[in-house]
């Protein structure tokens, strides 16, 4: 019963972060399932990324129909990157199935320590930069960088926003139109990593979980059942924040995951 209400709450929360933040729920899920999973062992860690990747695309997907067409045309230009994205999400998700564990759980912390240093210590995050006209006609986002990052982002289970949410806000956009055009990148990510992680074969033995590929099926469908109703409501009604008290959240929210994942390392 503690395993099941924490998995709705950790996954009303994920809803939260996929709205405001775009997010996706990898960030709060990975360390909640890295727990809950931990009678696993070593394969907890791979598990947890997967697990992370099935609610990823859900969150997404359903916040992504939810996000405005005008938002969703800046979508246009980055044909190439959403391309790129994919390919990145199934080679990572692939290394993700075969990497050691500690090298899964360190990588998800050092990725934190560097994103969080990067948008607090660079400018251009807190308070943006004012767009130019040239760069309002093309993607902000370099094609190229796609398939890296699809590649580390599978891999840690994040879903890719906390590179991509950066990237888009140092362009100069708002946080609710950086963080609305992170669902549909993050989706990108792991629709193919969720693939590769439920065809592959099952990566151990958790009593009272139904283990699909890496998939923990249980943990996924109860972060999902709390997940999406937050979803559904927050895209009606979205509350209003301030576009500067946007980004410190995100900067928030980052060291609040840094100090769960430390705490089950």
């Amino acid at each position: 019963m503690g395993d099941l209400l924490l998995l709705l709450s950790i996954g009303a929360l994920s809803g939260v972060t996929t709205v405001l933040f775009g997010f996706g729920g990898g960030f709060v899920t990975v360390p909640v399932v890295l727990w809950v999973d931990a009678s696993l062992g070593a394969p907890a860690p791979t598990v947890a990324v997967a697990t992370s990747s099935v609610v990823m695309v859900i969150n997404a997907a359903v916040a992504t129909l939810a996000t405005r067409r005008q938002v969703l045309t800046r979508l246009r230009p980055a044909i190439p990157l959403l391309a790129l994205l994919a390919v990145g999400g199934a080679i990572g998700a692939l290394l993700a199935r075969v990497a050691p564990s500690p090298v899964i759980t360190w990588g998800f912390i050092s990725y934190l320590v560097v994103t969080i240093a990067d948008v607090t210590v660079r400018k251009g995050f807190v308070q943006p930069t004012r767009q130019t006209a040239a760069a309002a006609d093309r993607f902000e986002i370099r094609s190229g960088l796609g398939a890296p990052i699809g590649a580390v982002a599978s891999f840690l289970g994040v879903g890719g926003s906390v590179m991509t949410v950066p990237l888009l806000r140092r362009a100069g956009l708002d946080m609710r139109t950086v963080t609305s055009l992170a669902n549909p990148l993050t989706l990108a990510i792991s629709l193919p990593a969720c693939i590769v992680f439920l065809l592959g074969n099952p990566v151990g033995d958790l009593a009272g979980a139904a283990l699909v590929g890496a998939v923990d099926l249980r943990a996924a469908a109860l972060l999902l059942a709390g997940g999406l109703p937050v979803i559904v409501l927050l895209r009606r009604r979205p509350p209003a924040v301030s576009d500067r008290a946007h980004a410190v959240g995100y900067i928030v929210l980052l060291c609040l995951v840094l100090g769960a994942m430390v705490r089950t390392v």
